[in-house]
């Protein structure tokens, strides 16, 4: 008899929560904790929500023999990254009532909202959902946001590439109505009427899932990061297909050797009729073949890997029918965002406001977040979300340029866009503390401070206005994508990062670890003898991640 093989908590609660219900329907009604039960924890990641508490508070609460002070963080699903004004005002008023106010932009190109009690949850998802807003499989095992090239003056087939984005997300949604039952009050569904669902089936998929589509030259989703990437190839002004690249990932654990960051492997060309076919199916290996015992080692990046690149491509081939034609040339030259004004092939103007770290909010005199509701109530502009956490005013027609602009300049956005440094432009930090339950270290409340010390040493070397990437998460498992910046800083514990550095500024290769448990003064220090060789030893426009993986410092 073979042998059983262990089925892990997680599984568990996937096979037996009745399509995703478990017991969220009581949890929420239990008045006597602001938490829900643990296994309803699990499952709340698949309706996009995660129950957090304020780190910064724990010992107080503990002292005093409280209750931590939980709260909720919900994430919409918003494919390629774009909503209309309606949708932001409506966002900006649930942030104000439910939440603490900030509107935080996602690495996946969505938002969020941080500190939102129990009994506000369902009036948030019943706002969200009045403007056709949702936050279905925005987190959990299954297929998350998918995200695209984000602005619309890249190319003149931006529209139709970015169409794929919403597409793909519908394939791969859940079936289950558990959603609509808890959060909307749907009639509760007989077992037998329940839709099936093929893809999911009852156990949903090993872990996450990530998908982005790039339109080169620009890499600004970092696709290579992605469990599948989907570079879009235009011959003659017309889309005739994707490269499709699978295995990206980035989260690791330390001191587990077994885990890695991995960029994605191009299997090779699909024609765009069949593209749908051929996501679904390399999500499906996935969910038959990804590993169920170890959720560390779960992820596409692993599978591919155990199995091998021909076999998981011959078994995509086999489902789907077709093959694999040869990749078909392409280049990356940028992932950076175009901060200002952009006009697209159409005429219409796009304007990239840079958003420290993703928070939009009103502080230290600079009322960003009101600047955006004055721009949402025009209805002259929609917003698209970028996966570098800032955010574009889009889609404006000429003779409403000069508006938006007024709203720009009186409320100070156009000049701080137009004067924070390229390091600045270039950084990205996770959430962390105080409300992420695994982060180690701070990242987006001291990665703004770090940078205020870093930028004299630029400056002092000559490199002000050298476009450096930098990233910081407070943890390993690279929300802020650190493993494939030139400069990456990964939390250890409270004040200690170790230092990551050679990645290159497209976006293909990844760094590596230069030194550990670095506290500030260390990796200032580190940076200014790197930047000072840098400035002198560099080849013509070579970045800063090449030159260090020229110079072979690395381990």
């Amino acid at each position: 008899m073979a042998e059983q093989k262990k089925e892990t908590l997680a599984e568990k609660v996937k096979r037996l929560s009745r399509g995703l219900r478990g017991t969220l329907a009581e949890s929420l009604k239990d008045e006597h904790t602001g938490s829900l039960r643990s296994d309803d924890q699990l499952l709340l990641k698949f309706h996009g929500m995660y129950q957090q508490d304020d780190r910064d508070r724990r010992e107080e609460r503990a002292a005093k023999k409280l209750e931590r002070l939980y709260s909720f963080m919900i994430r919409l699903r918003i494919p390629g990254g774009m909503i209309g004004p309606v949708h932001w005002e409506a966002l900006h008023n649930v942030a104000g009532e439910n939440s603490t106010g900030t509107i935080k932009i996602t690495t996946r190109q969505t938002v969020q909202l941080h500190g939102i009690l129990k009994s506000k949850i369902k009036p948030t998802i019943k706002a969200f959902d009045s403007v056709f807003l949702d936050s279905i499989a925005a987190c959990g095992d299954v297929n998350r946001n998918v995200t695209c090239t984000s602005n619309p003056a890249t190319s003149p087939l931006h529209k139709e590439v970015f169409g794929y984005a919403g597409e793909i997300s519908r394939s791969l949604l859940p079936k289950t109505r558990a959603y609509y039952e808890i959060w909307l009050d749907e009639n509760l569904l007989a077992e037998k009427e329940e839709p099936e669902d093929p893809l999911y089936k009852d156990v949903y998929l090993p872990r996450k899932f990530k998908i982005a589509i790039a339109i080169p030259p620009y890499n600004d989703v970092d696709l290579f990061t992605n469990d599948i990437g989907l570079i879009a190839i235009i011959e003659n002004g017309q889309l005739i297909g994707f490269n499709v690249a699978v295995g990206g990932g980035l989260g690791t654990t330390h001191g587990n050797p077994d885990t890695y960051p991995r960029v994605g492997t191009v299997f090779g060309f699909i024609p765009k009729k069949d593209i749908l076919k051929v996501v679904y199916e390399i999500v499906t290996v996935q969910r038959d073949f990804g590993n169920r015992e170890d959720r560390k080692l779960s992820r596409l990046k692993y599978t591919l890997d155990r199995l091998g690149v021909e076999f998981y491509k011959r078994e995509v081939e086999k489902r789907v029918g077709i093959s694999f034609e040869p990749a078909k040339d392409y280049q990356f030259t940028q992932r950076s965002d175009d901060f200002g004004w952009k006009q697209d092939a159409a005429g219409n103007w796009h304007y990239t406001v840079f958003v420290e770290n993703g928070r939009v909010c009103d502080e230290h005199g600079y009322n960003l977040k009101t600047a955006l509701l004055e721009v949402s109530k025009t209805r002259r502009a929609t917003f698209r979300f970028t996966c570098n956490q800032n955010l574009i005013l889009s889609d404006i027609f000429p003779k409403d340029k000069d508006l938006i602009e007024s709203i720009l300049v009186k409320f100070g956005v156009h000049r701080k866009t137009a004067e924070v440094s390229p390091i600045r432009k270039n950084s990205i930090a996770c959430v962390a503390l105080n409300t992420c339950s695994l982060a180690l270290a701070e990242g987006q409340r001291y990665l703004p401070s770090l940078i205020d010390k870093i930028e004299p040493i630029l400056e002092k070397h000559g490199l002000a206005e050298e476009p450096v990437s930098i990233r910081m998460t407070g943890c390993p498992n690279g929300c802020a994508r650190p493993y494939i910046s030139e400069i990456g800083l990964v939390g250890t514990s409270y004040g200690k990062y170790n230092l990551h550095l050679g990645a290159d500024a497209e976006g293909y290769r990844l760094n590596r670890k230069y030194k550990e448990d670095l506290d500030e003064t260390a990796i200032l220090s580190e940076l200014d003898g790197l930047f000072g060789r840098f400035s002198k030893e560099r080849n013509t426009k070579e970045s800063f991640g090449d030159y260090i993986n020229r110079i072979g410092i690395l381990n």
